[in-house]
């Protein structure tokens, strides 16, 4: 499966590994977080010490491998943005698409947001699932920490092999 191809596993392991962190970085950590995922590690954006990020990515690491698959799923992933985005925008461009002129797609305005509302809730639970069965991979296999670098302040970069 074009899944388990070597880069693509690996991303979506980081991936994985990203959201635990950020959710174990959130228990002690106020303000935006968020991270950037590739086959090499991720990027961890946030106002954190390296010494907790090392720390915490450890403890993700863990508790990944003991089967906390629910942390390798997280609320403000871009899957969700952009499953919420692409459902609402095309449900309600399609409804739009069916005017022949101005007047009729004012009229087609109110059941246009109705199917983008409609969009919006059918992607709360889409996205989740979306992240679970494509984007992230929960099982690290032989995944290891390698290194942990500061690259400046609020940014670091987390080295996967």
């Amino acid at each position: 499966m074009i899944l388990d191809l070597p880069y693509i596993l690996e991303t979506r392991r980081n991936h994985a590994l990203e959201h635990a962190t950020l959710h174990m970085l959130s228990r002690t950590h106020q303000g935006n977080m968020a991270g950037h995922s590739n086959p090499t590690g991720f990027f961890l954006l946030g106002d954190f010490s390296t010494q907790d990020v090392w720390i915490n990515s450890t403890e993700a690491l863990e508790r990944l491998r003991e089967g906390e698959s629910g942390l390798a799923i997280h609320a403000g992933c871009g899957t969700n943005l952009a499953t919420t985005t692409l459902l609402a925008g095309t449900l309600s461009w399609s409804v739009l698409r069916l005017a022949k002129s101005a007047w009729t797609r004012l009229l087609l305005l109110p059941i246009a947001i109705a199917a983008g509302v409609i969009g919006v809730l059918i992607a709360r639970p889409l996205g989740p699932l979306l992240q679970q069965r494509y984007t992230t991979e929960a099982d690290m296999g032989a995944m290891q920490i390698i290194d942990i670098i500061p690259i400046r302040k609020g940014v670091h970069r987390i080295i996967t092999k």
